[in-house]
């Protein structure tokens, strides 16, 4: 049976961990986890927060998540639309979800990311 959601995996391109670092870790104030030794070699990089984690994976081929998305639940949305903004990170508002104020944003290699807060 099915107990929990470990992480989630994004594709990424080649040499992309950098900018994912200065979003995730930067901006969202996730936490970089480090790749096991055997995974660390093919690329990508991890990050974790609260009840949360994201793997980013180099993908050779890569096409950006423009439909599919992690939701991350936020305490403060309004503040962390502002800290996007100071970051130059454009958040489109939606308000499609009832009960919850939300926004999309994208990663820097494009893949789309929904931000959430319960109303």
């Amino acid at each position: 049976m099915i107990v929990g959601l470990h992480h989630v995996q994004l594709a990424a391109p080649a040499g992309s961990e950098p900018r994912l670092r200065a979003f995730y870790v930067g901006v969202l104030g996730l936490a970089e986890v480090p790749k096991p030794p055997d995974l660390a070699r093919r690329g990508g990089v991890w990050f974790r927060g609260p009840g949360v984690e994201l793997h980013l994976g180099v993908e050779e081929d890569f096409r950006p998540a423009r439909k599919a998305h992690p939701g991350l639940l936020v305490a403060d949305l309004p503040a962390l639309v502002a800290r996007l903004a100071e970051a130059g990170i454009e958040a489109r508002p939606d308000a499609l979800l009832p009960g919850f104020n939300r926004c999309y944003v994208d990663d820097p290699v494009g893949n789309r990311i929904e931000l959430l807060e319960p109303e």
